[in-house]
């Protein structure tokens, strides 16, 4: 039976910030749709009343009707605050009145476009800056919104229609809104109403039809907005599937995940990623995981990786550096994090002896991937993409990281060494159980300080002076008592496998600590 899954802390902080917003201040509801005229504030004083009807305390204190007359035959019967009228270069401007809604303080507060820059003077700039006071002081607001006023979508609806968007809302407040409804409406019937007169009065009509009420615009719109839904709400079913604990992926929408290393296949891997993306139109993440043969490779293998994470950006891609004992571990595990439906990786150029004995990366990752589809890009002999192949860079002399390793196998020795002085000299008398604990404990030592490799030479040779030294005919590895031989094998299997989880905690320790410095 598999471990339970790790919570991620990330998770646990998204969960409980949702859970602290529901309980926080007021509520705010977002009637959200592509453009003007698709019915919004209409559908906004329908629930209203419908609310008002059910015995609910509701408020008008903005709405702008722009002269249609069946969005304004709503307003009857709902009760509305008075105006704010301020004087402006000796023009008397009409406002939406803070103080008077906050002393009036209903269950619902109805107040039209968020985005409406408010008069000199004013409180607040804007508008959504009257909503947000509104919502710390325990008030609910119902309010309406297009997509090209939001502040992510601002610069796309520009390229997209030409028209300069200076009216927006920050994407955190729409973030915060339970629930958006969206009001959808056909381009070619919005087109239809425009014309009849129930968008804007007729010379803004016609300056709209000229200008952003054109069949393309309206059609990118439309799927921008419905885009921006979408993905609040797959935001929202991610977050019930982590309060719920459940971690394998729904294939609900597309989502690929793609894995590269510092391997000379990492930019054609990223590039395939994206073609995949843009085929299934899916969201794509790109992920490095740092592990501790990763970390062992030298400076330019790890520039490498950088250029492909600068790469996989400039396409659009997310990008997320992890770290752990285990690539496919941590792979799968992101990919549940994320939902993704596909997992894409590089065939690894490892030597067939390696592939023979633990098997290859991607039948471990297969193992472990459970529903998650996975793509394997083998390396070819012959260049047959458009990326370069990075050849191999050149080692001229030793990496400070081999020097280091060097080091460490001598000191291994130097303390095997002192471990077998120490229990001839100093205690001959000593105990074979004792010498046999004071050997693991040396072994301990190497792996605590030095690593696994210098650990599991210090196993072996301890076996080795242990037998030289100590047993019977001494000062040879001849054995004539055989279960020494039974000895032998528990000494080495225990100081390996404690060399083995002391380098590893060594290592998680050590992860942990960059995890925390990059967080």
């Amino acid at each position: 039976m598999n471990a339970p899954e790790r919570p991620d802390p990330e998770r646990l902080l998204a969960l409980a910030t949702a859970e602290e917003r529901r309980h926080r201040g007021g509520r705010l509801q977002i009637f959200f749709g592509a453009t003007a005229g698709v019915g919004k504030t209409y559908a906004m004083l329908d629930a209203a009343r419908e609310f008002r009807a059910r015995g609910g305390d509701v408020v008008v204190g903005w709405v702008e009707t722009h002269g249609r007359a069946e969005t304004a035959a709503l307003l009857g019967g709902l009760e509305r605050l008075p105006a704010r009228t301020t004087l402006h270069r000796g023009v008397q401007l009409a406002e939406f009145d803070l103080d008077a809604a906050l002393a009036r303080k209903p269950a619902v507060l109805l107040l039209d476009e968020l985005a409406h820059t408010n008069a000199p003077g004013s409180r607040h700039a804007k508008r959504w800056q009257d909503v947000e006071e509104l919502l710390a002081a325990g008030l609910d607001v119902w309010t309406t919104l297009n997509v090209q006023h939001l502040e992510s979508a601002a610069d796309l609806v520009e390229r997209i229609t030409g028209v300069v968007v200076r009216e927006t809302v920050p994407d955190s407040l729409f973030d915060r809104a339970d629930p958006v409804r969206l009001i959808d409406l056909a381009p070619d019937r919005l087109l239809e109403r425009l014309a009849e007169g129930k968008v804007y009065v007729p010379e803004q009509a016609q300056r709209a039809r000229e200008h952003f009420f054109r069949p393309g615009n309206l059609s990118a719109l439309r799927e921008l907005a419905l885009r921006k839904t979408a993905d609040r709400v797959d935001g929202q079913m991610m977050l019930d599937r982590q309060g719920e604990g459940i971690s394998a992926p729904w294939p609900i929408a597309e989502r690929l995940l793609v894995g590269v290393s510092s391997g000379p296949q990492a930019q054609r891997v990223v590039r395939a990623g994206r073609r995949l993306a843009e085929r299934l139109r899916a969201d794509w993440e790109v992920v490095y995981v740092e592990t501790p043969r990763e970390r062992s490779k030298g400076e330019t293998e790890r520039e490498e990786v950088w250029k492909t994470l600068r790469l996989a950006e400039r396409l659009g891609a997310e990008t997320r550096v992890l770290a752990g004992l285990s690539a496919e571990e941590e792979l799968v595990r992101q990919a549940r994090r994320i939902n993704a439906s596909k997992l894409v990786i590089g065939k690894p150029a490892n030597p067939r002896w390696r592939d023979r004995w633990i098997g290859t990366f991607q039948e471990r990752l297969l193992r472990t991937s459970g529903g998650i589809d996975l793509y394997v890009l083998a390396g070819d002999d012959e260049q047959n993409d458009e990326t370069p192949r990075l050849p191999a860079p050149p080692r001229l002399q030793a990496s400070p990281r081999s020097r280091l390793l060097e080091r460490g196998y001598l000191f291994a020795g130097a303390a095997v060494l002192s471990a077998t002085a120490v229990a001839a000299f100093l205690f001959p008398d000593l105990a074979e159980a004792n010498r046999i604990m004071l050997y693991l404990l040396a072994v301990v030592a190497i792996a605590a300080t030095q690593g696994r490799g210098p650990a599991i030479l210090a196993s072996v040779a301890s076996v080795a002076l242990f037998d030289f030294f100590f047993v019977s005919p001494r000062l040879t590895f001849a054995v004539h008592d055989t279960e020494y031989l039974v000895t032998f094998g528990i000494m080495l299997a225990t100081a390996l496998t404690i060399s083995t989880l002391t380098a590893r905690l060594k290592t998680q320790a050590e992860l942990f600590r960059e995890r925390e410095a990059r967080t």
